[in-house]
């Protein structure tokens, strides 16, 4: 502001300078103008002469002006008068949003009409119109404003998700998707573009497509790296589902591998390429399989396929295998689970109950689940043949926690088989 101010001063003074010395000129050098016309005659010296013709232009340029101004006086005056009512219209909109987010139906539908007069139809208002109704609870007259709002390429998108909420919530899943893949092209790095397409794709069961929805995501940045990982291993894993069922079952060890190596911690994809590759004779690569998974996630299931993958071996011999399971995860119940039951099949008494000792006094937080106390009887009724010692432990484990299973981390929900989607 201060450099402006002083070059506006110096401009200033320096007009009035070279004015003061052009007076000055003219003063020294008066010179003499006659001029004749129409019978008149003036005398005047050269000086007034040039102030008459600058007074000329300035009236004539101040005339032209103000006529100018007047033309333009309607248009200006129309336009001033669009302006306000369109600051109007926004301000009943913005007013109308405040109150949908407040829950105040009266206010809502009062505002929304009143944005939409003020507004010329404006498609942003059919906007508050739709969330009015559907504060109301009128579905019907919301979809049709919805609906609406896609004749309009500003409107197109909060459209589009309107009218997929509504279809989530209808359960219309084939409508749903229909309107996220049209979603997708308008906007295909939208987060929940991307997260309800895939979510639609997966329960349609399109697991290539849905793999390709991720691996743009990723590469987009729009999801976090891990969590496209993990995704596209679920959907490498249904793949391979698809093509077992199919009959292709070296595809479906190809797309096991996939998954697995796109998520290594996700242990249904571990058993699953651990169980096909035993199918197809390759019992070292399921040992190996299982050994890799057992560091991140031990669990029950990859220490059955661990047995199996060693089935032709005597039962001390495996013993020795499950202590390599054992090394790896010490300090994890299902090491000393599948040690104890190692054990118990090569009829190794002590070790099978120094290990679930273990594991159910210092590994289990909390109460044993019933599956410990199962195998407690088991190992009573063969060391010692004795049933009634057996079913004392079976009647604890009828009293004691479920056994494990696969828990959604969304919801928490609990099943017996894992699946990519929560019931």
């Amino acid at each position: 502001m201060r450099g402006s101010a002083l070059v506006r001063a110096v401009v200033f003074f320096g007009f009035a300078a070279a004015l003061i010395l052009i007076s000055v000129w003219f003063a020294d050098r008066p010179g003499a103008v006659s001029l004749r016309w129409q019978g008149w005659r003036v005398d005047t010296s050269v000086a007034m002469l040039v102030l008459g013709v600058a007074v000329v232009a300035v009236a004539a340029a101040v005339a032209y002006r103000v006529w100018v101004i007047l033309r333009q006086a309607p248009r200006r005056l129309a336009q001033f008068r669009t302006r306000r009512r369109r600051a109007r219209g926004y301000q009943a909109l913005t007013r109308g949003m405040v109150a949908v987010a407040a829950g105040d139906i009266d206010e809502a539908r009062r505002q929304a009409k009143r944005a939409d007069s003020l507004l010329e139809e404006l498609p942003l208002t059919m906007l508050l119109a739709a969330q009015a109704a559907q504060l109301e609870g009128d579905e019907d007259v919301a979809r049709n404003y919805f609906a609406s709002m896609l004749e309009h390429p500003e409107t197109e998108f909060l459209g589009l998700r309107g009218l997929l909420l509504q279809a989530g919530r209808d359960g219309d899943q084939a409508q749903a998707l229909r309107l996220a893949q049209r979603a997708f092209k308008l906007k295909p790095n939208t987060p929940w573009v991307l997260n309800s397409l895939f979510d639609l794709l997966i329960r349609k069961g399109e697991w290539h497509e849905a793999q390709e929805v991720v691996e743009r995501a990723v590469r987009r940045g729009v999801i976090a790296r891990e969590q496209g990982r993990r995704h596209k291993a679920i959907a490498l894993h249904e793949q391979g589902l698809q093509a077992e069922a199919d009959g292709g079952d070296r595809e479906a060890l190809s797309l096991a591998r996939k998954a697995l190596r796109s998520a290594p911690d996700l242990t249904s994809a571990a058993i699953r390429l651990a169980a096909l590759q035993i199918r197809a004779g390759k019992a070292r690569d399921a040992a190996r399989t299982v050994e890799q998974s057992w560091q991140l996630t031990p669990h029950p299931e990859l220490a059955r396929l661990y047995a199996l993958a060693y089935a032709e071996e005597d039962e001390l011999v495996r013993v020795k295998r499950f202590e390599k399971l054992l090394e790896l995860r010490p300090d994890h119940v299902e090491s000393h689970a599948a040690m104890a039951d190692a054990a118990l099949a090569a009829k190794l008494w002590g070790k099978s109950r120094h290990h679930l000792h273990k594991l159910m006094r210092e590994l289990c937080d909390g109460e044993p689940s019933a599956r410990f106390y199962r195998m407690m009887a088991k190992l009573d009724e063969t060391e010692h043949n004795d049933p009634d010692v057996g079913r004392r432990w079976l009647l604890r484990a009828g009293a004691a926690a479920p056994d494990e299973s696969w828990v959604c981390r969304d919801c928490g929900a609990q099943s017996v088989e894992w699946s990519p989607l929560c019931g």
